[in-house]
């Protein structure tokens, strides 16, 4: 141990004559404590909803889109299937048709997008089954006691209820096709469909535009026999190196007039968006470390007033002014990793609590979880922890000049 290292601690510990000193220094350590505890459980909360987020939208989504420019339709579609379930890390392949719609129910009408799939293969590519609050995935012939049988249609639950629907419902699915211009389109073709179930993904831009019947129905609404828009494509892994690894191999492969396209890429904007979040987060929370460098500080400060004998008498038998700003040095950033490691005990503590007991709850009715979202990142502890040390080393610097520029003559002149 050295010696400068030594007297920072004779400094820190030292409560003779300097009780009020040593106050204000607590009152540091504290509002480091608070500081690096409050950016640690914000950041864990964001990164809980953008987990959230993410693991709804490729619920509801794949992983991968494969489809045409200008969302041409893909037509002998099936040599395409074994082709890309043969690519590496792909664990499933579903085709699909995605299309503008017009659904008719007594006097309601609104425009959404109709999907139609395979059920069997879109089970394996989202978690569409996991969705359906009421009835059930039955794409095929819904039957019922006083009504013929009709093609199944599961519809998102804000649609539904914005048009009134009651499952069993009969609707009329009029599809938007050939549109030439704002006020001429071709007529539209119309078919009956039964409300066979309600799903609910908890994203209001899915639950309110989107609805699902069978494949071989989309293909007879908007006449498109042995065609489909696309593949959704799920892989093993859905890191963005894989998805990019995979996707540049699909393109390479097939290339014009076809492309993949990852779920990120789709939902660029929106994760971009919680990346700059978490940073003005991460940056305005910093602000609270700041206020207790402040006090650091202030706190050498007073102690380098009230130890000015001792350093004269230090230089004077010796000690370099490198020595003496270390040892105040050294002292500031005893107080400041104090802070950190107590601020991030207890933000785990508190984030761990949360994930265990989910003490912290919210109203299931209007938000899509039921409790605060928490996920612990290691490299965010590593980040705040630096950025608090380095802040209070920071702090260190200007009280730690003044007392190794202490004259130690005008030091010890009159003791």
């Amino acid at each position: 141990m050295s010696y400068e290292y030594f007297i920072a601690k004779r400094y820190f510990h030292s409560k003779r004559r300097t009780g009020f000193i040593s106050l204000i220094n607590y009152f540091s350590i504290a509002g480091v404590m608070i500081g690096v505890a409050a950016l640690i459980i914000v950041l864990s909360v964001m990164n809980g909803f953008e987990t959230e987020v993410r693991s709804r939208i490729i619920g509801f989504d794949a992983h991968i889109l494969f489809r045409s420019y200008h969302d041409q339709s893909i037509e002998n579609y099936q040599q395409y299937d074994d082709e890309l379930a043969n690519f590496e890390h792909v664990t499933a392949v579903s085709p699909y048709i995605k299309k503008k719609c017009i659904i008719f129910h007594g006097e309601n009408a609104d425009a959404f997008f109709i999907k139609g799939i395979n059920k069997f293969t879109e089970v394996k590519v989202t978690d569409i089954e996991n969705t359906i609050i009421y009835g059930e995935l039955n794409l095929d012939t819904v039957y019922v006691e006083a009504g013929k049988p009709l093609p199944g249609l599961v519809i998102g639950k804000s649609l539904a209820m914005r048009l009134d629907l009651n499952l069993n419902d009969q609707v009329w699915l009029g599809a938007i096709t050939n549109i030439k211009n704002l006020f001429m389109t071709s007529q539209p073709y119309v078919k009956a469909f039964r409300v066979a179930g309600y799903f609910e993904t908890g994203l209001y831009e899915y639950d309110n535009i989107f609805g699902y019947i069978s494949l071989e129905n989309a293909q007879k609404l908007y006449r498109m026999p042995d065609q489909i828009s696309g593949f959704e494509v799920t892989l093993d892994q859905m890191n963005l190196e894989v998805l990019s690894e995979v996707q540049e191999k699909m393109n390479k492969k097939f290339g014009y007039p076809y492309y993949a396209e990852t779920w990120y890429e789709r939902n660029s904007t929106l994760f971009s968006w919680m990346w700059i979040e978490k940073i003005a987060a991460f940056l305005v929370l910093c602000l609270i470390i700041l206020v207790a460098a402040f006090n650091i500080i202030s706190t050498l400060i007073m102690v380098v007033m009230e130890k000015k004998k001792e350093i004269g008498i230090l230089k004077s038998i010796g000690s370099t002014s490198e020595s003496i700003m270390k040892i105040f040095v050294y002292q500031g950033i005893i107080s400041g990793t104090i802070g950190t490691i107590l601020g991030c005990v207890i933000g785990y503590m508190l984030c761990w609590s949360q994930l265990k007991y989910q003490w912290f709850s919210l109203p299931s009715d209007i938000y899509f979880i039921s409790s605060l979202p928490v996920e612990m990142k290691v490299f965010d502890f590593i980040m705040i922890a630096f950025a608090g040390i380095i802040i209070c080393l920071l702090a260190t610097l200007y009280p730690s000049w003044k007392a190794a520029n202490l004259d130690p003559v005008q030091a010890i002149r009159y003791e």
